[in-house]
């Protein structure tokens, strides 16, 4: 019963016309974002973050949310289309989206991955119903030291994907947690690395480290494919968008078993919807009668991913809101955007600001059927966004990203900064270093500080406060193992290759 009076209560929160207005946008927004090569969902709400800083807090994040499932359901149109993914969580779409497409069946491919997008949203939805006030109750019993031990495992459970280049892992998260040191310290009030810059007295915005590694990157690793044309045939007419009784036989029990794995995944801090997609589609493949379809137009390899991606939006966006831990990088974002509001996530945030909690909850089932209204009927209309010369999109994208940066602060720091880190960025991808922990650690490594010091409080500076709960010691193992993992793995494998080689 209680479930159905907080659904109900967030319904009503969402259903406002001003709410549902800003929803309608963010899944429009995001679609197309997700459609855009290379931009992806956290380039899209990084770019139109300071859009949101105007807005009622409820307003923003369900915004913000639909922009990120949106984008989910566009990401594989651009896949099943061109063959390029939208994301990288999109890339497992091309596996089968664009075979398909070369078959002939891109109206099948089009609407399969929308219902499947769907209905993945919509049971992860109804999950995450189920599972948000057990999992806020659970979080009560965290303190100081199990939120400094949870972030912890979040940070190296990022960095664990970099695998064997784990060492380019720690890297980019010890790069991102020396950023969270500048400005004045909240405790001592002590200025730290400022060098006398008034501006940064308060600290770097995240904001201009997301979109200098995101946006400003992309337009940098683009630049050069300016003056080649490296256009490809547009296909912009299309036949009624559905599928058939047999494609629709063979995707309904991928859908379905797939949609659990990639919420579970999204749960999990630092997975984010690669794995999810990866691991839905080697699944299928493993358990399919006819595996040698798989790579050639099989129409359950786009229907499982496409389920497992959305309900990974679903998941990430959990235990973000309920432990204040992010389950992606984009989630991450959204983290920092509920900090910049005022808001504190965590099991308290469905206390004092239910209208926020419950509201992203129900707006997962609204912005699940206003997706799927966009991404059908007008799937033909919104791949047309694709002519876009790139002559005209990417100074469009470089001039929104600084004035949305400036605008945060006013100040022209901000804007050397901007410039700074999109440089970084652009090295960090011509080295292999990956940006997912820099990212993640940016945007919690002041709380990280904060709970770590404060355990030292508690404990009269004694580090063995983090061992005496059974959760502590739990996630430190956690941590533990998943640093530990990658690197077991490649000794293996190479002691593996040394024996075949005898």
């Amino acid at each position: 019963m209680e479930v159905f009076k907080n659904i109900a209560f967030g319904m009503s929160v969402v259903l406002q016309p001003i709410n549902i207005l800003w929803l309608t946008i963010g899944c429009v927004l995001g679609s197309v974002v997700g459609m855009l090569p290379g931009i992806g969902p956290a380039t899209g709400i990084a770019l139109l973050l300071p859009m949101t800083f105007v807005l009622k807090p409820e307003a923003a994040l369900i915004m913000m949310c639909a922009i990120y499932y949106g984008a989910m359901f566009g990401g594989s149109r651009c896949s099943i289309l061109l063959n390029i993914p939208g994301d990288a969580s999109s890339v497992v779409s091309c596996f089968d989206g664009y075979p398909m497409t070369l078959k002939g069946k891109a109206e099948s491919a089009l609407a399969i991955s929308a219902v499947a997008s769907f209905i993945g949203q919509i049971l992860a939805a109804v999950a995450a119903l189920v599972a948000a006030l057990p999992i806020t109750r659970f979080a009560l019993r965290f303190g100081p030291p199990e939120y400094f031990t949870l972030m912890i495992c979040a940070l190296a459970a990022t960095t664990s994907l970099a695998g064997e280049a784990i060492l380019k892992g720690f890297i980019s998260l010890i790069f991102g947690l020396m950023l969270t040191t500048i400005g004045i310290d909240l405790q001592s009030g002590v200025q730290r690395f400022t060098f006398g810059v008034l501006e940064l007295q308060m600290g770097i915005e995240f904001v201009v480290v997301i979109i200098g590694l995101y946006a400003v990157n992309e337009i940098l690793q683009n630049y050069k494919t300016l003056s080649t044309d490296g256009s490809k045939p547009m296909q912009t007419k299309f036949k009624r968008i559905w599928f058939t009784k047999e494609e629709w036989r063979r995707s309904v029990w991928p859908i379905l078993r797939q949609t659990p794995i990639g919420f579970i995944i999204g749960v999990l801090p630092g997975t984010g919807g690669t794995i999810a997609t990866m691991m839905a589609y080697n699944n299928e493949k493993q358990i399919s009668k006819h595996p040698e379809e798989f790579g050639k137009g099989a129409i359950e390899g786009l229907a499982a991913p496409e389920a497992a991606n959305n309900s990974c939006s679903i998941g990430a966006i959990l235990p973000m809101i309920t432990l204040g831990v992010p389950g992606s990088g984009t989630a991450a974002i959204m983290l920092g955007a509920l900090m910049i509001a005022g808001l504190q996530p965590g099991p308290l945030l469905f206390q004092h600001h239910p209208e926020v909690a419950w509201g992203i909850i129900a707006s997962m089932f609204v912005g699940a059927i206003v997706c799927l209204i966009v991404n059908l009927p007008l799937a033909g209309i919104l791949v047309r966004l694709l002519a876009i010369p790139p002559r005209i999109m990417y100074p469009l994208i470089i001039g929104i990203s600084f004035l949305g940066v400036y605008t945060t602060n006013f100040s022209s720091v901000d804007l050397y900064l901007l410039t700074l880190f999109g440089l970084l960025g652009y090295f960090m991808k011509k080295y292999d270093i990956p940006s997912a922990p820099m990212i993640l650690a940016v945007v919690i490594g002041s709380p990280l500080e904060q709970s770590f010091r404060q355990s030292l409080m508690l404990s009269d500076g004694s580090l063995a406060i983090f061992f005496r709960s059974g959760i502590s010691i739990t996630l430190i193992a956690l941590a533990a193992v998943s640093v530990a993992y990658p690197l077991i793995s490649a000794a293996l494998r190479r002691r593996s290759k040394a024996a075949k080689a005898q």
